[in-house]
């Protein structure tokens, strides 16, 4: 009697390989269903992680120009950007050495920058000397700025989000907008 008992118990003790790469099988096709249900829906994380970091970033360094008294500037290039402030001593522009939040940025595969300043479209070009520094957009140590739109966009247009400011000089970050192809 005992080893029937034992012998019914090793047949029922696992699962077999079907059963496993069935329930795998399940896993995966529900996965996938929940990616493409996020991309159909509109959802593109990266591209609204991007553009919530460059409305805290512009957020902060603004507060930091008016408690430093020191002028800040955003120099936009086509893949990326950098937070720089104005060297008096030296008369030139650099990269802001003691804050780590204000390295440059270099922006994900896909993502792009358009660059309007003073309602005139910007052409995102390197520096041809790396000293040679000049931001399109200046943070002034009394929290002005100038008037700016950056739109980070998703590479062929069909997504973006603007951060600009509105009409009382405070940034802000517009709602994710979809061209239609």
């Amino acid at each position: 009697m005992r080893r029937e008992c034992a012998r019914a118990g090793a047949d029922s003790a696992g699962f077999t390989l079907i059963e496993i790469m069935v329930v795998v099988v399940i896993i995966g096709v529900v996965a996938a269903l929940m990616v493409l249900s996020f991309t159909l829906t509109g959802r593109d994380r990266e591209l609204e992680k991007e553009s919530d970091r460059l409305f805290a970033l512009f957020t902060y360094a603004r507060e930091q120009a008016e408690l430093q008294t020191r002028e800040y500037g955003v120099l936009f290039q086509d893949d990326g950007y950098e937070f720089l402030t104005y060297d008096v001593r030296r008369a030139l522009w650099r990269s802001v050495p003691d804050d780590e939040a204000l390295v440059a940025r270099r922006l994900p595969d896909g993502l792009g920058v358009k660059l309007t300043v003073e309602a005139r479209p910007v052409v995102l070009t390197r520096p041809k000397d790396a000293r040679d520094k000049t931001p399109q957009v200046m943070i002034f140590s009394n929290g002005d700025l100038t008037s700016f739109a950056a739109t980070l966009e998703r590479e062929g247009g069909l997504r973006s989000v603007t951060v600009t400011q509105d009409d009382q000089g405070q940034v802000i970050e517009q709602p994710m907008v979809e061209s239609k192809p």
